[in-house]
């Protein structure tokens, strides 16, 4: 039997452990495009109702068009608007196209559901209400569902020109029982004009736009590339204020931006949610929101409901918001769990409720956390006065 329980040599022992889980990235600027094609070889070689990704104008023409002997794409409007995705600078992170078949878009909405990075997603030059409620229907389901997504839609623009073109365009969009309005702030309404005949797809256009900015940047005033029309067909001062009134996003060529391009007039959801009404607020709380599901989920079956673990907690949520903070995603912050105040009290003092609030918690092993972030937002709408004076 050996006289001592440890020896010294080798004098230090090194034990090689694996490094710590990496944390979930997501990021905020992954589209999708659900189109109908037709359903033989002239609509692509993607099956329907399944998600690709798309990186080209090539690998979008063999998954979603078809090419002649000549080598010439025959476009689909599906392909036609991954096209005009891919010509937004900056882009968006990835781009998801979706072969639907005529009446199929539902079936390739749901397509959607498990492919759980998009954060945006469009109908390819679609106006149809019933379609655009399917998509309204498909953002808001999946994002109570924990997979938060913005849809994008667009009035109809070849609606003929009528001194009157912004209101009927928004009473066709709030019809009773087919109201395109989000009551959780899920939908982006986007207004253009074109010629009869022509349907160019905005919605995909200013979607790929806003998507290849942070979280944090306003559409306001971002351009818009690959799409145009012609300057009669352009917003009145009035329209562009009516519209925009209502929370549709108005596309327009402003006089006081050199050269010729479309912009995005306003950054406005298509709500009813007062307290929501920007693109960017829903965007920042969205990824705010998978920050911190992301780097909380560890603490999820090892933390424990004492002092300090729930300093340690607090602590890695402060970490979180702390890192937007530094990045001027937001203002400042601020992170409260009211059961750690109550075990913050020495036992001798706490009150009969502190007690049971803690003894609660224990028993079915749940604590609520409170994060609160100041937003800086960007400037929509600057007045100036102008005065005269003489010398």
């Amino acid at each position: 039997m050996p006289l001592l329980d440890v020896v010294a040599y080798p004098f230090v022992d090194v034990k090689i452990v694996p490094p710590p889980a990496a944390v979930a990235q997501r990021s905020p600027g992954v589209v999708a495009v659900v189109g109908i094609t037709a359903d033989d070889a002239a609509g692509g070689t993607a099956p329907l109702a399944a998600p690709r990704i798309v990186t080209s104008a090539a690998e979008a023409a063999t998954l979603f068009a078809s090419t002649n002997g000549a080598g010439e794409v025959q476009a689909t409007p599906l392909y036609s608007s991954l096209v005009l995705a891919l010509q937004q600078d900056p882009p968006p992170a990835k781009l998801y196209g979706v072969r639907a078949a005529a009446g199929g878009y539902e079936a390739a909405l749901r397509s959607l559901e498990a492919v759980d990075d998009v954060t945006f997603v469009s109908l390819a030059a679609e106006t149809g209400i019933d379609a655009l409620l399917m998509l309204k229907a498909h953002v808001e389901n999946s994002s109570a569902a924990g997979s938060p997504r913005l849809g994008v839609a667009m009035a109809d623009p070849a609606r003929g020109l009528s001194q009157t073109w912004a209101q009927e365009t928004i009473g066709a969009l709030a019809a009773a029982g087919k109201d395109l309005r989000s009551a959780t702030s899920r939908m982006i309404m986007v207004a253009g004009r074109s010629a009869a005949g022509s349907v160019p797809d905005f919605a995909t256009a200013v979607m790929a736009a806003i998507a290849g900015y942070p979280p944090q940047v306003s559409p306001v005033l971002k351009q818009i590339r690959g799409i145009g029309f012609a300057k009669e067909l352009q917003f009145s001062p009035t329209e562009i204020k009516t519209l925009a009134a209502e929370g549709i996003i108005p596309i327009i060529d402003p006089e006081l931006i050199p050269g010729d391009g479309l912009f995005m007039a306003d950054g406005g959801l298509f709500t009813s949610d007062a307290k929501r009404p920007f693109v960017d607020i829903v965007r920042v709380l969205d990824d705010i929101q998978f920050r911190l599901r992301a780097g909380l989920i560890g603490s999820i079956g090892d933390a424990r409901i004492t002092k300090p673990g729930l300093t340690l907690l607090k602590m890695t949520a402060e970490g979180i918001v702390a890192n937007l903070r530094r990045q001027n995603v937001i203002d400042d912050y601020s992170v409260t769990i009211p059961l750690l105040d109550r075990l913050s009290i020495p036992e001798a003092t706490r009150t009969a409720a502190d007690a049971q609030d803690i003894t609660q918690a224990r028993a079915t092993r749940a604590v609520d956390m409170l994060v609160t972030v100041i937003y800086g937002p960007q400037i929509h709408h600057l007045g100036v006065t102008l005065r005269m004076t003489f010398a």
